[in-house]
């Protein structure tokens, strides 16, 4: 299926400003930088998926933010490399990178990164069939429910996170989408060398 017609088939809550930074698409796949020419990010399939823009700003839209900017990925954590591409990123703020081809998920509160073992058009597909499974969003609709759709440019903080045992019945609550994105880099760089099954203790400053 082509990638436009899939993202046609999505629900869309936001579609991102016209285009202002051209020189990121001369980096992008030929495929990709021809959706973006088209519209320029997205958020789709009820608010799970968030695909960035080419532009300079809001910066939790841009692909260049995420690729070169202050909160690059590949400044927050190390298993996001340069050469991968910040397409993309779920509600609740698990980022999905472009690797020679194929996408894969960096996950926010650890930093892991696991492939998804497709391309670019397949992982949209995927999403658009069932985006709340396919992505792990199973409380998203607690969190509809309690407070409602949510906004662009937030992110769902789980609290305690989800990585933890208690983790597993958190509070939900949307903050804006960097500071998610920084507050996850940070707590994954603390655990990063905690053996499985340590007690710990997280403060929040």
């Amino acid at each position: 299926m082509a990638l436009v017609l899939i993202i046609r088939l999505m629900e869309t809550s936001f579609s991102g400003p016209p285009i202002d930074d051209n020189a990121i698409l001369e980096r992008l796949p030929a495929e990709i930088s021809a959706f973006l020419r088209r519209q320029n990010g997205l958020i789709a399939a009820h608010g799970c998926l968030h695909v960035r823009g080419a532009c300079i700003a809001p910066a939790w839209h841009s692909i260049r933010s995420a690729w070169e900017g202050e909160f690059a990925l590949h400044h927050l954590y190390p298993g996001a490399l340069l050469s991968s591409v910040p397409l993309a990123e779920d509600c609740f703020g698990d980022q999905y990178l472009l690797r020679d081809g194929l996408v894969i998920r960096l996950v926010g509160e650890t930093g892991d990164i696991e492939p998804m073992e497709c391309d670019w058009p397949e992982f949209l597909a995927n999403v658009e069939a069932d985006p709340v499974e396919y992505l792990h969003l199973g409380f998203l609709d607690r969190f509809r429910e309690q407070s409602g759709p949510l906004a662009p440019c937030h992110l769902i903080h789980a609290y305690p996170p989800f990585v933890t045992v208690e983790g597993r019945n958190p509070s939900l609550r949307a903050i804006p989408a960097l500071e998610l994105r920084s507050f996850h880099a940070d707590f994954a760089r603390q655990i990063r060398d905690i053996p499985d099954g340590t007690k710990m203790e997280v403060k929040i400053v």
